[in-house]
């Protein structure tokens, strides 16, 4: 029988970031903003119409960050951040994120069961960005059909992992957890 998730975050959730030294989600977001504007930098991103590509970036005060291509139709699937707060914003084209508005447990679990209205949907188009918290679990999608989207992404503390999830209707599973050097 799956465990059963929260329905929503609280406020402290969804607020700028941690206690440690490093950058807050606010100030991430800002960070995420002013790059996605960087037009020279953004035009430089190699785009591959076969798969997504990606640039590390110096992000503020220790933070990790990313430029990252997404050909029309690519998408990450369902993950979170291992613990990790962040930002993200576009910088062309337009992502959908779907999100759930639940703190999930970190550990001791392979299925879980959503409650009722967790779902959450946004779109970001060029210059639009949005913080999350530590528990942030989501998919971000490019869902043209002809055009690339590129966006620029940054977490703290760097992120330790990530845990990939598949999720059919209301059941959530994690499906593997990817380390750093799996991605960098």
């Amino acid at each position: 029988m799956p465990e059963r998730a929260a329905a929503a975050t609280t406020p402290a959730d969804r607020a700028s970031g941690s206690s440690s030294a490093g950058p807050s989600s606010a100030e991430l977001l800002e960070f995420v903003r002013r790059t996605a504007a960087d037009a020279s930098l953004v035009a430089s991103l190699p785009l591959d119409p076969g798969g997504r590509t990606w640039v590390r970036l110096d992000g503020p005060s220790g933070s990790e960050a990313w430029l990252i291509g997404w050909p029309p139709g690519s998408g990450t699937g369902w993950h979170d951040h291992g613990g990790s707060h962040g930002a993200f914003a576009a910088a062309g084209g337009s992502l959908r994120e779907e999100s759930l508005a639940a703190r999930l447990p970190t550990e001791g679990w392979k299925t879980l069961e959503l409650a009722d209205g967790v779902d959450r949907e946004r779109q970001l188009t060029a210059g639009q960005g949005r913080a999350f918290g530590a528990h942030h679990v989501h998919q971000v999608l490019n869902e043209s059909p002809g055009e690339h989207a590129i966006s620029v992404h940054a977490y703290y503390p760097p992120l330790p992992m990530m845990r990939r999830y598949s999720r059919t209707g209301a059941v959530l599973r994690l499906e593997h957890v990817e380390r750093p050097k799996e991605w960098q």
